[in-house]
């Protein structure tokens, strides 16, 4: 077989803890690294999908292995970053789907394509980032969203995605609503030659200040973020965690205003359709979960949103921890939590 009709490397009974940001045991019953598109179309071609159940991984940071796998994964590896081309409007660039995001973030910026700074530090990879439309501090990735080229996993199909095409909303996407049915290639981002640094969130405008900075760069930017994530936010290299956890959530106004009159500290976020966002982490802080450990699991202590394996946890811990707080929060406040991560697997 020539190296164009080669097949992905294939890792039968495949350990995936060392997949996983969170750290939790799992086996699949086949993993296979892709690292090209060609490999993708040519897997496709000879029917190895057809009638398996199928995950598609990347980063392993929004992910929570409930159990042992029973089906292929799909290891996105697909590589390399350019600059596609520069016009007017700004620079349109380009990144495999493998490509650690932050990497691919810092590169951007560092070439003085200026856009993605406020999204430094997110874990996971660039293929991942349009199925939850990542966001931090006040931006959005559907902000500075190009396009996107996916296969179907099960025709073969190679389509482009426009913004339209993938329905954005908030840690929303079509690719959630159609999950294993598409994986993502390569992702395109314009960033804006008409730039101003977005310091809307207080958080980076206080660490600007703080370092003496009026008129920030990207660069600057990129950096306040970063320090501000690490003060924080748990380093998955340490404490195995998924990021941030839950979801902020969407209230109508009539319960919004219930919660302003009763919990005036509780921040709140007017939309544009006119429900209100509320904040995840203030509702779990209050609810008595901020620092508090069940079992394995726990709720770190410098941010509630965030949950860590504190050692030895299994997907079924991570569950029971899940549950317990969205029950003592809809008790408590009247609000349904709904977790960010894709839940995987068959507990024991």
């Amino acid at each position: 077989m020539s190296s164009a009709e080669a097949l992905p490397e294939c890792v039968p009974d495949a350990d995936l803890s060392a997949l996983n940001t969170f750290r939790l045991p799992a086996r699949a019953s086949i993993l296979l690294r892709i690292r090209s598109e060609d490999e993708l179309l040519r897997l496709i071609a000879v029917g190895h999908l057809k009638g398996r159940p199928h995950f598609v991984l990347g980063g392993g940071s929004n992910l929570v292995l409930a159990g042992d796998f029973d089906g292929i994964v799909l290891k996105v590896e697909i590589d390399g970053r350019r600059l596609v081309t520069e016009g007017e409007a700004g620079w349109l660039v380009e990144a495999g789907a493998g490509e650690a995001w932050h990497d691919f973030v810092r590169w951007t910026v560092a070439q003085g394509w200026p856009g993605l700074e406020n999204l430094s530090l997110i874990p996971g990879t660039v293929g991942a980032a349009p199925i939850q439309n990542i966001g931090a501090y006040g931006v959005e990735m559907a902000d500075r969203f190009a396009g996107l080229d996916a296969v179907d996993l099960e025709t073969g199909e190679r389509r482009v995605f426009s913004a339209e095409d993938c329905r954005f909303g908030y840690r929303d996407s079509v690719f959630k609503h159609e999950a294993g049915r598409w994986l993502v290639t390569r992702v395109r981002f314009l960033l804006p030659r008409a730039w101003a640094p977005d310091v809307r969130y207080g958080e980076v405008g206080a660490e600007l200040a703080a370092r003496g900075i009026e008129s920030p760069t990207a660069l600057q930017v990129s950096d306040a973020v970063i320090a501000i994530r690490r003060r924080k936010l748990p380093d998955p290299a340490e404490i195995g965690n998924a990021g941030s956890f839950f979801k902020n959530p969407l209230v109508d106004a009539g319960l919004a205003g219930q919660l302003r009159a009763a919990h005036p500290a509780l921040p709140q976020y007017p939309q544009a359709d006119g429900r209100v966002k509320l904040a995840a982490g203030w509702l779990i802080e209050h609810a008595g979960w901020k620092g508090r450990d069940l079992g394995a699991v726990g709720c770190y202590e410098r941010q509630a949103l965030v949950l860590v394996n504190r050692g030895g946890a299994r997907g079924e811990d991570v569950c029971r921890m899940a549950g317990r707080i969205c029950d003592d929060v809809r008790a408590r406040f009247g609000v349904v939590l709904e977790p960010e991560p894709v839940f995987i697997g068959t507990p024991d």
